[in-house]
């Protein structure tokens, strides 16, 4: 069967931080490999034997930072070779390769699979994640390539922006994952970072003392980008941020009019990094 024929099928498979909808998932046939959690003395999977909200719970009540992993290499051999069975081809999109092992993981997978799979690093995490699968399954069926789906991500990729703002810094110091921003530690007494999530990792990009400046700062972000542009997606998470994340919403339909945007919980894996009273604000426009 030649590839990227209508007779071959593409499956698409991502990872527990995509931060879509369990029917969102269904609608789109998008498969997950869910990443794991150790909190407590205990391990969970994300998003299957435990919710978002029950996770903040438990992170907030334990004196140690919670731990993620990325899925098995053999978790992934095995999808694949159940999805690829029938000859389908595999487009495996995941978060981004500086933040977690999980697309190595899933390249390793892929290298012992029997099927056709392609690993595509996103470079984002959460919705911004989300925008790429979405995407893909929509092409998948309406019949494009791999490699057709392939060069649509990367201009999505260029085109997305996504930004946090954690309300307090422990977790993302603890966790290493504070990339560019180690200089701002020692300033930090009350003052709350923005942060971009370009090329992949974490970078200050404004340093705010109160939610009214956050808010002000990313919904004249968000209206000075999308600007003249057709807006193509967003997506607002947060980590026990619903208040802040409610009030960007309210400002940015009031600056822009643009009012197609869900507020929802984020995967613990973000929210271990972030902390308690993060959010996640991410766009691509063209």
């Amino acid at each position: 069967m030649k590839a990227g024929s209508v007779l071959s099928k593409i499956k698409i498979v991502t990872d527990s931080t995509v931060d879509l909808s369990s029917s969102d998932l269904r609608e789109h046939g998008i498969e997950v490999v869910p990443l794991s959690i150790s909190i407590g003395g205990a391990t969970y999977l994300d998003r299957v034997n435990i919710s978002p909200t029950e996770f903040i719970e438990k992170m907030q009540a334990s004196p140690e930072l919670p731990k993620s992993s990325q899925p098995p290499a053999g978790a992934f051999l095995e999808l694949y070779d159940r999805l690829g069975s029938d000859g389908s081809e595999i487009l495996s999109i995941h978060m981004t390769g500086e933040m977690s092992g999980t697309v190595r993981s899933a390249e390793m997978g892929a290298d012992m699979s029997e099927a056709n799979v392609t690993v595509v690093d996103s470079r984002y995490i959460s919705k911004a994640l989300g925008f790429q699968v979405v995407e893909a399954a929509e092409m998948a069926k309406a019949g494009k390539s791999v490699s057709e789906i392939v060069e649509r991500l990367d201009r999505i990729r260029r085109n997305t922006r996504l930004f946090v703002v954690v309300d307090t810094l422990d977790n993302l110091v603890k966790g290493g994952r504070i990339g560019k921003g180690k200089a701002w530690i020692g300033s930090l007494l009350k003052i709350k970072i923005i942060a971009s999530l370009d090329g992949g990792e974490y970078t200050p990009v404004a340093k705010v003392r109160t939610k009214a400046q956050i808010v002000e700062y990313l919904a004249k972000q968000f209206a000075d980008d999308v600007k003249g542009k057709v807006i193509r997606g967003v997506g607002l998470v947060h980590a026990a941020g619903h208040e802040l994340a409610s009030k960007l919403k309210e400002t940015i339909v009031e600056m822009t009019g643009y009012d197609k945007i869900g507020i929802e919980d984020t995967t613990p894996i973000i929210s271990t990094h972030t902390g308690v009273g993060a959010i996640g604000f991410m766009y691509y426009c063209e």
